[in-house]
């Protein structure tokens, strides 16, 4: 009774309120993928900024324990051997708070690599996720007109069914006119078809042309890196032939 009573329900639903909540579900889900990605990438700032303030402390920690070494020496240089010591040691609790820094700098480098990492992951998955809100938003106004499309021809097969019980014998019957309006239909769908197989085709290219463009410099790279020179292009080479050889033909026409 339940599955029977569901499949009442879905059959009275209405289809575009359906594909609105569809489409608000698929916005909340990528408006909280956006806030979890915001917080890994605060993380990763915020390491930064950790990184950042430990390494000038320790850069202060290592001038001050010069200064105090530097200091040291001149006290015993001038046979003050109280400050000497004094100063000797400061030097040494200001190693030592060199080694903690260097321990601390260690961890946040660390911690910075794998905080960045996630934040890179995050950032591609939002991105990846948007164009998929995208394609969806895109895909529903398509939607929304083929629901158009189709209440308009239940409304035209209602009227017709209501005009064919009236018809007389020297008017067409209702599944002659069902046929034309079915052909008139198949007819403007192929058409649509082919227009949208092109425009999609050309896209296509286009994508695979600035695939092939970065493929080519990526490579360009690599070879540059490792001192390797860049490979014939025997296909231009081909497509240059007959260019060449129409030049003589091209000169006595010419005269």
């Amino acid at each position: 009774m339940v599955a029977k009573i569901s499949g009442s329900l879905e059959e009275r639903a209405d289809p575009k309120v359906q594909l609105e909540q569809a489409i608000q579900e698929a916005q909340e889900q990528h408006r909280r993928l956006t806030e979890q990605a915001a917080n890994v990438i605060a993380n990763q700032k915020q390491t930064q900024m950790r990184l950042d303030r430990a390494m000038e402390e320790f850069e202060k920690a290592n001038g001050s324990a010069r200064q105090a070494l530097l200091l040291s020496d001149e006290a015993v240089k001038a046979g003050n051997a109280e400050k000497a010591t004094d100063y000797n040691t400061a030097a040494e609790q200001f190693a030592n708070k060199l080694i903690q820094l260097e321990h601390e700098v260690a961890d946040l480098k660390k911690q910075l690599l794998e905080t960045t990492q996630a934040a890179d992951k995050a950032k591609k998955s939002v991105a990846q996720n948007s164009q998929t809100l995208q394609k969806r938003l895109t895909e529903r106004e398509k939607l929304l007109s083929q629901l158009d499309q189709a209440k308009m021809q239940e409304q035209m097969t209602k009227a017709m069914n209501q005009l064919n019980a009236t018809l007389g014998e020297d008017v067409p019957t209702f599944e002659e006119v069902r046929d034309k309006i079915e052909r008139r239909l198949a007819k403007a769908q192929g058409m649509s078809d082919l227009t949208g197989a092109t425009v999609e085709s050309k896209m296509l290219e286009v994508e695979q042309a600035q695939m092939s463009a970065e493929s080519q410099a990526r490579l360009s790279e690599l070879r540059s890196e490792l001192g390797l020179a860049a490979p014939p292009a025997p296909e231009t080479k081909k497509a240059e032939a007959p260019a060449e050889e129409a030049k003589p033909a091209e000169k006595p026409a010419g005269g």
